[in-house]
C-alpha cells in the first residue's frame, strides 16, 4: 500500500489486526535503520505483532524499498526532517492514537527526535541508536563504501530497493560528510517522558555502549536495558527469538500500566 508525505509516495504495510486500535490496543510503529526498508526488517516486526498481540505499521522512508527514490542529495538534518516533517503525518493519517515507536540505528534516533519534541508516544523500543557521532562507527561506513563497487552490496540492496544506488551513496555521503561530524540529539532527551526498551549488541561494530548510556542519564523516563553478546549492529536478526520476546514483554506491560 501507498500514501503521500510532504510530496512523496511512500510504501507501508499494515500487520497484524488494525481495528484492534479501536479496543485500547497500542499499534506500533516501526522505523528501519539507515540502508533498510519494510522487507529487510524480514520476519521481525511480524513476530512482535503476533507475540505482543498488538498491531503494527511498517513503512520504507522516502528513498528507500518501494517508496520514491531519492532526487536530491541528503543533508545532516535528515534524521531530524524524518521526525519532524514526515512521521508525524503518518501518524495522524495511518494510526490515528499515540504509537509504541519501534526503531532500528537511524530509526531509532528518528524516533527520539520525533519524542523528545512533544509529539506523543506510548513507549519507544530502540534498537542499536545514535545519539551521537562516533570515530569506530564511521570507520565502518567507510568500509562498506570502499567495497561497495568491488562486491556484490549493490546487487544485494537493488533486491530491496528501487534506487539502490542513490540510497547507499545519498546515506554514505551525508554520514561520513564533515558537517554530519558534529551531528547529535542529546538536546532531545530531558523531554522524554515514556518508558523506554534500550537494545544493543556490546560489541557493536556501528557503535558503543555509550549511546545507551548518555540516554539512560538524559531521559525523565522509565529505561530496560538489555545488552547482547556479539558485535552485530542488528541483534534483533542475529538474537531474534530473546529480542522478539523481550520486545513483546514490554509492549504487553505498556497496555498492562
Amino acid at each position: 500500500m501507498f500514501t503521500e508525505a510532504s510530496g512523496h509516495r511512500l510504501e507501508y504495510r499494515w500487520l497484524g489486526n488494525k481495528s484492534q486500535t479501536t479496543t485500547g490496543v497500542t499499534p506500533l510503529v516501526f522505523l528501519h535503520e539507515g540502508l533498510g526498508s519494510i522487507d529487510l526488517w524480514r520476519e521481525f516486526p511480524l513476530d512482535v505483532v503476533i507475540e505482543s498481540d498488538h498491531p503494527g505499521l511498517v513503512y520504507s522512508r522516502y528513498g528507500h524499498g518501494h517508496s520514491d527514490p531519492l532526487a536530491e542529495p541528503r543533508t545532516p538534518r535528515f534524521m531530524h526532517d524524518e521526525a519532524l516533517e514526515i512521521l508525524p503525518g503518518l501518524v495522524d493519517d495511518l494510526v490515528g492514537r499515540p504509537p509504541i515507536l519501534v526503531g532500528h540505528s537511524d530509526g531509532a534516533s528518528i524516533s527520539l527526535i520525533y519524542a523528545g519534541s512533544g509529539y506523543p508516544v506510548q513507549g519507544l523500543i530502540l534498537i542499536a541508536p545514535h545519539v551521537i557521532v562516533e570515530a569506530p562507527g564511521l570507520d565502518q561506513i567507510k568500509l562498506i563504501k570502499e567495497s561497495y563497487d568491488n562486491s556484490d552490496l549493490a546487487t544485494r540492496l537493488s533486491k530491496y530497493h528501487d534506487d539502490a544506488e542513490a540510497l547507499f551513496k545519498g546515506w554514505t555521503g551525508v554520514w561520513l560528510s564533515e558537517p554530519f561530524a558534529s551531528w547529535a540529539i542529546e538536546e532531545f532527551l530531558s523531554a522524554i517522558t515514556c518508558p523506554i526498551l534500550m537494545i544493543q549488541s556490546r560489541d557493536d561494530d556501528y557503535g558503543s555502549l555509550t549511546h545507551l548510556d548518555i540516554i539512560e542519564a538524559s531521559v525523565a523516563g522509565p529505561v530496560t536495558r538489555v545488552e547482547i553478546e556479539g558485535n552485530s549492529h542488528s541483534p534483533h536478526l542475529s538474537a531474534p527469538e530473546m529480542v522478539t520476546k523481550v520486545a513483546a514483554e514490554f509492549i504487553r506491560d505498556i497496555d498492562l500500566g
